[in-house]
C-alpha cells in the first residue's frame, strides 16, 4: 500500500536561497551605509597614530646644527712672500707668543736690506763730513770776529786820543778826521761780521737739522726693511694651538697668502647655520639648548652674520654658564634654538598629517572612538614636538596625527580594532 510522504518545509535548497538573499541584502545595506552621506573609509587602529590635544607650556624653537670653534682665531698670513726653507713645528702644536713656526727666504728682500744699510752708512759719513766742515767754517768766522774786535778796540783808542788832542789844538782836523773814519769803519765791520756769523750759525744749524732728519728717515726705512726681513721668520702672534698649517719645505708662498691659524685655547664658541627664512627673527640674546654626555647645556647668540649664502646665514653662539668637559674644536652640536618665550598654549603633537592638510584640517576621533571625522583647524607656531593650536580643537580632544597619504578625499574614517 502506498504511503504519503510529507513534504519538508526547510529544505537545504530553501535554506541556501534564503541565506543568499540575506547576504545580498546585507551587502546592499552596507554599500548604502558606506556610500551614503560623507565618503568613508575603514581603517585599523593599529595602523594609525591617535594623539590627545593638551594644554601646556609652549616655546617656539627650531633645530639647527652648530660647529664648535675657538672663541678667538688669529690667522697667519705671509707678510712677505718667499720660499719655505725650514719648518720648526708641525700642525697641531701648542705655541707660545713669539715662538717661530717656519722660515722663508727672499733674496730680493735681503739684497734690499743690504743696500739700505749701505745707504744709511753713506749718509752718516756725509753728515759727519758736513758737521766737520761746518765746525771749521764757524771757527774761521770766530777768528775773524776776534780780529775785528781787536781792530775796533785799537781804532776806538786812537779815535778817543785824537779827539782829546784835537780839542786841545794839539793835532789838526785832518788827522782827527782820519782816526774818526777808521773807528767808524771798524765799528761797521764788526756789525757786518756779527751779522755774517749769525747767518752762518743759522745756516749751519738748518743744514745739520736737515741732515739729521734725513738720517733719521733713512734709519726708519732701515728699521722697516729689517722688520720685513725679520717677518720671513713666521712667529706665533699669541699663545694658542697651531691649526691648518699649509706650508712645506721648498714651497713658494706669495705675499698675503694664508699659512695657517692660531686658535686661542681660552674658550669656545659655536658657529650655527640658520635658514634664511628666520633672518628677521634672529637677534643677539636668543638662547638655545643642546645635550652633551646626557647633560643639557645652554647657548646664547652673541653675533649675527646677515650675509646670506646658499639660502642660509650664520650666527655665533657662546656658552651661557658651564662649558661641557671634553668638548673639542670641530664637533657638531644639535641645538634647539628658541624663537620665543615660554607660554601656555593648546598643543597638538606633530605628525605626518601636516603634509597632506597643511595644518588646515584634521581627523578628530569621536567620543566613543568608533570613527574620526574631518574638522577645520588653525595652527600657529611650532617647535620640534608640537604645533600651537589657535582654533578648532580643545584640550582632551583626540585626533589622528599619522600620515593621510592613503585617505584621498575621505571625509570620515571608520576605526576598527584589529
Amino acid at each position: 500500500m502506498d504511503r504519503v510522504i510529507e513534504k519538508k518545509t526547510w529544505t537545504k535548497k530553501r535554506i541556501l536561497t534564503i541565506a543568499g538573499i540575506v547576504a545580498l541584502a546585507g551587502l546592499i545595506l552596507a554599500s548604502y551605509y558606506y556610500t551614503s552621506g560623507p565618503s568613508k573609509l575603514a581603517v585599523e587602529t593599529d595602523r594609525i597614530t591617535v594623539s590627545e590635544v593638551k594644554k601646556g607650556v609652549f616655546q617656539e624653537n627650531i633645530p639647527v646644527n652648530g660647529v664648535v670653534l675657538p672663541e678667538t682665531t688669529i690667522y697667519l698670513d705671509a707678510v712677505e712672500g718667499g720660499r719655505v726653507e725650514e719648518k720648526y713645528v708641525e700642525d697641531g702644536a701648542v705655541m707660545t707668543k713669539g715662538q717661530p713656526i717656519l722660515r722663508l727666504s727672499n733674496t730680493d728682500l735681503e739684497l734690499s736690506l743690504v743696500n739700505q744699510e749701505t745707504s744709511v752708512y753713506n749718509l752718516l759719513t756725509q753728515m759727519q763730513i758736513a758737521r766737520n766742515a761746518a765746525q771749521q767754517n764757524t771757527t774761521t768766522k770766530l777768528n775773524q770776529m776776534t780780529d775785528v774786535d781787536n781792530s775796533l778796540k785799537e781804532a776806538e783808542r786812537i779815535y778817543n786820543l785824537d779827539k782829546h788832542l784835537y780839542e786841545q789844538k794839539v793835532i789838526g782836523s785832518q788827522e782827527f778826521k782820519q782816526a774818526e773814519n777808521t773807528y767808524n769803519y771798524q765799528l761797521a765791520k764788526k756789525k757786518l761780521t756779527a751779522q755774517i756769523l749769525s747767518q752762518d750759525s743759522l745756516s749751519t744749524n738748518q743744514q745739520l737739522n736737515q741732515a739729521k732728519q734725513s738720517y733719521e728717515g733713512s734709519q726708519n726705512a732701515l728699521a722697516v726693511m729689517r722688520k720685513k726681513v725679520g717677518d720671513l721668520i713666521v712667529r706665533a702672534p699669541v699663545d694658542g694651538q697651531l691649526t691648518s698649517l699649509d706650508a712645506e719645505v721648498g714651497q713658494n708662498k706669495n705675499k698675503g697668502e694664508r699659512l695657517g691659524q692660531i686658535d686661542v685655547l681660552s674658550g669656545f664658541k659655536v658657529r650655527v647655520d640658520v635658514d634664511e627664512h628666520y633672518l628677521s627673527r634672529i637677534y643677539t640674546g636668543l638662547k638655545g639648548t643642546f645635550t652633551f654626555a646626557d647633560t643639557s647645556y645652554q647657548l646664547e647668540i652673541k653675533k649675527v652674520y646677515t650675509q646670506v649664502t646658499n639660502g642660509r646665514f650664520q650666527v655665533d653662539m657662546q656658552f651661557a654658564g658651564k662649558v661641557p668637559k671634553g668638548i673639542r674644536r670641530g664637533q657638531t652640536l644639535q641645538i634647539l634654538l628658541a624663537l620665543s618665550d615660554e607660554r601656555q598654549s593648546v598643543l597638538l603633537a606633530k605628525g605626518g598629517f601636516y603634509q597632506q592638510t597643511g595644518g588646515n584640517w584634521i581627523f578628530k576621533v569621536s567620543a566613543d572612538g568608533s570613527k574620526a571625522y574631518k574638522v577645520d583647524i588653525q595652527l600657529g607656531n611650532q617647535n620640534v614636538d608640537y604645533y600651537e593650536v589657535l582654533q578648532g580643537l580643545q584640550p582632551g580632544d583626540k585626533v589622528v596625527t599619522s600620515s593621510y597619504e592613503n585617505y584621498g578625499t575621505m571625509q570620515e574614517l571608520i576605526l576598527k580594532k584589529p
